[in-house]
């Protein structure tokens, strides 16, 4: 189900029902960009502390912002064993724009070539997208609109708006008392907005917001004076609506937030961090504090690209490079608990999906979520009880196999493989880091010691020294394999990089270390007195 701005206001009482009923919530997000073409030191590494990684991405997260969110909600079915509803719904989302709300993004080349690959509807996104602000925005505009000092955003509204004053002064000219006329095509809170601007301009008229538009009447300034001030319609309830209306998704973003449910996504990262800074708050410094927040918000969170990396070893399953084709295999004959799993149905007005595939589309990439961690869980619920007889599977024992991977987060390209949302992070589990000395190559950069190796396997390189740099992969077979290709290289030299040998900082102190103690003995030797 496709959900835009002039539909959603409507939907929202079924979406906090739907969401109050839930044993969890599958998300996907699509942006309109994903990382900023820094340069090359603030590009994320797997050098990179989380914290490190967290501020090199938090720029690019404010650059750019969301087009798309998919929810998929499932519930259990009462009465029916380990079956399962799904309802799937699709939200555009365009920043709010009102008063001083006016937001910059960019757009990313190939994140558009992407998304239009797999038909995605820029003009939902452009033209109907529903609007949304973060709490400390809305801080700012509610103060405006409730005091009164707001006024048209731009150019094209003051145009559009003078259309409007126009077409209805020319009306007013001719009508008589009681008649009254329809603005068509007006919706949302720039419909509550206009009318604002035309009780303040015309005091001959009075204005009500019906499906089918805006009603402009003329009415005798006495009976204004009536309406304003006994009507369930006047100025100060327009306001608390334009601060609603304005609110847009954030309204439905606090619903999720107070319902506490599990939250899943595959490699949700980036829809975390987006999360925080388009519906919560500006992103902070702090990672610690990043980290705290996003806990509070979703206290369980399940990423199944975490959770699949450990079943995929175990199980010797072909190796997959998306969701779609992990959600496959587990639809296939390698999974042994094909037959025996959770039955996942789709709900009315969410039956697109039954015999299509929309890959990238964000309501089925968050529905393939929801049923990769139940078809995910009911394996792990069948390896714990391989010895003897398994229980009559529940949400509630899925959580309790899942243990394990809540609340931790998978991190492309960093020190460590994953995030932990509700305690210390793991320490890293990567491959040793290499030390490669360069000999007869001088002036030699990062960038051509990156494409020397290329060709046999890819490699983060930071420059140590003149003439030594590190190198770090997230492979131990291309560690030993590149140990073993370049020990007795002429030119370049691999080995194990060990830091108390080998970084400058230690060499410094021990060199300084040195100075000092030679200095010392040096006074103790001439101080001495003579015999």
């Amino acid at each position: 189900m496709d959900v835009g701005a002039d539909e959603f206001e409507q939907s929202l009482p079924l979406l906090q029902e739907l969401v109050l009923g839930a044993d969890f919530v599958g998300l996907d997000i699509e942006f309109t960009g994903l990382r900023s073409n820094l340069s090359r030191p603030q590009q994320i590494s797997l050098f990179d502390l989380p914290s490190e990684w967290y501020l090199k991405t938090r720029h690019s997260v404010q650059q750019f912002t969301i087009c798309q969110i998919g929810l998929s909600v499932f519930s259990s079915i009462e009465g029916e064993s380990n079956k399962y509803v799904a309802h799937s719904c699709n939200f555009f989302l365009f920043p709010t724009t009102f008063g001083i709300l006016d937001s910059e993004f960019s757009f990313q080349a190939s994140s558009v070539q992407f998304l239009n690959q797999y038909g995605f509807d820029y003009n939902k996104f452009l033209k109907n997208g529903i609007p949304y602000m973060n709490e400390e925005q809305e801080k700012k505009i509610k103060h405006n609109i409730l005091t009164g000092n707001w006024r048209v955003r731009s150019s094209l509204d003051k145009d559009q708006i003078k259309v409007v004053i126009d077409e209805v002064t020319r009306w007013l000219d001719l009508a008589e008392e009681g008649d009254w006329m329809t603005l068509p095509g007006i919706a949302g809170f720039q419909a509550f907005e206009v009318q604002l601007v035309l009780r303040q301009a015309l005091p001959d008229i009075w204005t009500v917001l019906r499906d089918q538009g805006i009603i402009v009447k003329k009415v005798s300034k006495q009976h204004r004076w009536y309406l304003e001030n006994t009507s369930c319609d006047r100025e100060s309830c327009w306001k608390e609506k334009i601060l609603l209306s304005a609110r847009g998704f954030s309204v439905f973003f606090q619903m999720l937030v107070k319902a506490q449910k599990p939250l899943v996504g595959h490699n949700m990262m980036m829809d975390l961090l987006h999360l925080h800074e388009k519906f919560f708050r500006p992103l902070p410094e702090s990672y610690d504090q990043f980290k705290l927040n996003i806990h509070n918000l979703f206290p369980i969170l399940i990423d199944t690209k975490n959770v699949t990396k450990d079943i995929w070893k175990e199980l010797n399953f072909p190796r997959v490079s998306n969701l779609s084709e992990v959600y496959e295999v587990l639809n296939s004959d390698l999974n042994p608990t094909r037959n025996s799993g959770p039955v996942v149905i789709h709900a009315s007005k969410c039956e697109k999906y039954v015999e299509t595939k929309y890959p990238h589309e964000a309501a089925y990439d968050a529905f393939l979520c929801g049923s990769v961690l139940l078809k995910v869980a009911h394996l792990l619920l069948w390896r714990v009880h391989s010895a003897g007889p398994m229980p009559e599977p529940s949400f509630s024992l899925y959580l309790d196999v899942l243990a394990p991977y809540v609340n931790q987060v998978n991190l492309i390209r960093a020190g460590v493989p994953k995030i932990n949302f509700s305690g210390p992070d793991c320490p890293s589990i990567r491959p040793p880091i290499l030390l490669l000395r360069v000999r007869r190559w001088p002036g030699v950069s990062e960038q051509q010691v990156y494409r020397e190796f290329q060709n046999v396997c890819k490699f983060d390189v930071r420059r140590l020294s003149r003439s030594q740099f590190l190198l770090l992969t997230n492979k131990f077979k291309d560690a030993r394999s590149i140990l073993k290709e370049y020990r007795g290289h002429p030119t370049l030299q691999v080995s194990l990089y060990r830091y108390w040998r080998h970084s400058p900082n230690i060499n410094c102190l021990l060199q300084v270390c040195g100075v000092v103690t030679t200095w010392a003995l040096l006074a103790l030797l001439l101080g001495r007195p003579g015999p």
